[in-house]
């Protein structure tokens, strides 16, 4: 989402920059209960005590490339906490359609052997059903779990080292 935050109106950007959003699990949860015939029941006490609702920057700086991501994607955004109700609403729909346009979207066309990856802060990704039940697919997911991404030291001791074989 590096360049649909790139490509937003500066208005935008400037009366958002400082705000944030609530990210809710149960809201993709509940969309694929209700839109993709999935059999999960509804989330019980205990999912949602597991992964309850977070707050992100609207607009963060990714911390590797330093480049401002829009971080507020239709599965999970459910409201900008600084804005009223109505306004939060208006504004999600305006930001789920500006960044759901063709122009930010590569759609892969899959060969044997491929192999796909992609910056998970800065892309939102969809699976598409574009394969028959017959047809074998193998998929492997390989994610590096943090707890400090956001952290602005944790990208100090790569810039000390930097500096240091630049000397």
């Amino acid at each position: 989402m590096h360049l649909a935050y790139e490509d937003l109106p500066s208005e935008i950007k400037s009366r958002l920059a400082q705000m944030t959003a609530t990210h809710n699990f149960e809201k993709f949860w509940e969309h694929m209960r209700r839109n993709h015939s999935s059999e999960r029941p509804a989330m019980t006490d205990e999912q949602r005590r597991r992964r309850p609702p977070v707050i992100h920057p609207v607009f963060l700086t990714h911390p590797i490339t330093g480049r401002k991501v829009l971080y507020c994607n239709p599965g999970y955004a459910v409201r900008i906490n600084e804005l009223p109700e109505r306004e939060s609403d208006e504004m999600l729909e305006f930001l789920f359609a500006y960044q759901l346009q063709m122009k930010f979207r590569y759609t892969h066309v899959w060969t044997e052997k491929d192999v796909l990856l992609w910056d998970h802060l800065g892309t939102i990704h969809r699976a598409i059903a574009d394969y028959r039940p017959d047809e074998i697919r193998l998929i492997r997911r390989c994610q590096v779990m943090a707890t400090k991404v956001f952290d602005p030291a944790f990208l100090q001791p790569a810039r000390e080292l930097a500096a240091r074989e630049a000397a």
